[in-house]
């Protein structure tokens, strides 16, 4: 009898333990660190760009790539329209296939003379090379027959901004401040790309980041992270900011290249793309580290 009641004893205390238990819902993830998604790697990461990255000049969304959400921000107003330059270019390229069967012209650069920000040109290229390189005589040749309703069409399938209705020409290609798009919208836009890669020209479009990221505008992302494969597109656009300067760099840049689970965008104070993409750079490598 003594044993019965131990028994009947010990199983009372195993159902109160399971019933106090906190609640854990199937298929929840572990909260493990350094796994984007997660409380902790949240955590982690927005302490140490907290810690490391507080300079005013910088702001910055790190985006969970999979679900869209914020883990770590910097970024006053990151719904408020804004300038961002060549950033806007896969979008326009996508917007310039849908009215050309996705055929994509060759194209030589012949640097200032044909209209590009490189002086000596980036000879020949194609679609790839272009975004890589991010090269305005190449998107000058898009643009030439595109109109804003073209460009808002993909805009719309993407979830961002339109461009004004009277932009045109290299507008269509974030030049100038006619095509304003919300930081956040544009960072979502970009996960929605990447998952989009059997779609004609994104391939070639994503290509062109992955290069970017090893020999064109975002190389020092490369030259930061050296053997990641990562995903990077660059732009320079007109300075929104109190204390005026001539542009603000502005850089995307998504890991692992083939099947992304971050992504953060990057925008500094009064340099180019190409040194924004050297922050982000150092930014991934410190919340990887």
């Amino acid at each position: 009898m003594v044993a019965v009641k131990e028994l009947f004893t010990v199983v009372a205390v195993l159902i109160a333990v399971t019933l106090l238990a906190p609640h854990k819902p199937a298929g929840a993830a572990a909260d493990v660190r350094g796994r984007p998604g997660t409380s902790l790697f949240a955590q982690s990461a927005a302490e140490a760009l907290r810690c490391d990255f507080s300079d005013t000049d910088i702001s910055y969304l790190l985006l969970d790539a999979r679900s869209g959400q914020i883990l770590a921000s910097s970024w006053q107003n990151p719904e408020l329209p804004i300038p961002l330059g060549s950033l806007a270019k896969p979008f326009t390229a996508l917007a310039y296939g849908e009215q050309h069967d996705f055929r994509y012209p060759s194209h030589v650069c012949l640097g200032t003379a044909s209209g590009c920000w490189r002086p000596a040109g980036h000879g020949a290229v194609d679609l790839t090379s272009a975004i890589a390189y991010s090269c305005n005589s190449y998107f000058r040749t898009l643009t030439e027959d595109l109109d804003s309703e073209d460009v808002s069409a993909t805009a719309g399938r993407f979830r961002i901004d339109s461009p004004d209705p009277e932009a045109e020409g290299m507008a269509l290609a974030g030049v100038g401040s006619s095509w304003r798009v919300a930081p956040l919208r544009m960072a979502r836009a970009y996960i929605e790309l990447s998952r989009e890669r059997d779609r004609p020209a994104v391939q070639q479009i994503l290509d062109g980041m992955a290069k970017s990221a090893q020999q064109g505008t975002g190389a020092e992302v490369g030259r930061v992270l050296p053997g990641r494969s990562v995903l990077v597109k660059t732009g320079t656009a007109p300075c929104t900011h109190a204390r005026h300067a001539q542009g603000d760099g502005l850089a995307i840049a998504m890991l692992p290249a083939d099947d992304p689970k971050i992504l953060l965008m990057v925008r500094v104070h009064g340099v180019p793309g190409s040194q924004a993409a050297k922050t982000a750079g150092q930014m991934l490598r410190r919340i990887q580290d």
